[in-house]
């Protein structure tokens, strides 16, 4: 979990910590005993080291006399599962919803800053590839079969790589260029496509070739809007940050990580390279 969301869940800790306070209950065992909990319960969702459920809240928020704050409460909470929302409850219903949700964020973002290390990044997909990544996601997370919906509403995001005043920082690992999805056809195209996209003056991308010195380890790959909101990927979650100072961090990350990537002609043969070695694949 991050910082952030730790610091959010804390902080209602300390919130339902007052409430008991000020309801005359002088410690944590004694709130206990109304409850029925045990302590230690008590003391976790104090000291943030504990998530509480929705009826943990009305519970509190009865025997402490603040029942007009439950739905304030029940909204910080939510905020805080939006901090760290597991996959398999974001994707409960398909992939094509979370497509979806992401548009209205690229409406509004005008600096796009984004790095992966080793898989060409959603907006800079053909439809091929977008569809053989979709595919791995509806087998692994075993969600509904919406390849195709999600596939086109993903291509949805290219829109904004041609209207408005926006500028598109991509960094991908060399690695990017030869992790296979879908078979030789598709990586040809796609690797195609990424020449081809790579001509926008709006755009610019950069890789960061195998041998070259980093000056920061690779870690997880995100997507900077502007400097209101990173979204982080892991397999079991996403994670949004919109804390400044954590913003800050990831900012100084993608700067550190451009000191290691090529860019124009360097990184065009790096393409073309890939190419030479797919078209070559699986040819006996």
């Amino acid at each position: 979990m991050s910082t952030e969301a730790q610091g959010q869940r804390e902080a209602l800790g300390a919130r339902l910590r007052g409430f008991r306070k000020d309801a005359g209950f002088s410690s944590g065992r004694a709130f206990a005993a109304v409850t029925g909990w045990h302590e230690s319960k008590v003391s976790r969702i104090e000291h943030g080291r504990q998530k509480p459920s929705d009826d943990d809240l009305r519970v509190w928020c009865e025997a402490t006399g603040q029942a007009d704050q439950f739905e304030d409460l029940i909204g910080a909470l939510r905020h805080i599962d939006e901090l760290w929302m597991e996959w398999r409850r974001h994707l409960g219903e398909g992939a094509t919803a979370r497509q979806q949700k992401a548009l209205p964020v690229y409406e509004r973002t005008k600096l796009f800053r984004i790095w992966h290390p080793t898989v060409v990044w959603g907006a800079l997909q053909n439809e091929g590839y977008a569809e053989a990544t979709f595919r791995q996601v509806v087998d692994f997370y075993e969600i509904p079969d919406d390849v195709e919906a999600a596939t086109a509403k993903r291509l949805e995001r290219q829109q904004y790589l041609y209207k408005g005043n926006r500028a598109f920082h991509v960094i991908l690992g060399e690695q990017a260029l030869y992790t296979n999805f879908g078979g030789r056809q598709v990586m040809l195209e796609q690797l195609e496509w990424l020449l081809h996209i790579m001509r926008l003056p709006r755009l610019s991308v950069g890789f960061i070739p195998r041998s070259a010195p980093m000056w920061i380890w690779p870690g997880n790959s995100f997507s900077m809007f502007d400097d209101r909101l990173v979204l982080v990927e892991t397999f079991s979650a996403e994670l949004s940050v919109s804390k400044p100072s954590e913003i800050e961090a990831y900012a100084k990350v993608f700067e550190t990580l451009k000191r290691s990537a090529v860019y124009g002609d360097s990184a065009k043969e790096l393409i073309r390279g890939a190419l030479r070695h797919y078209d070559q694949y699986d040819r006996h």
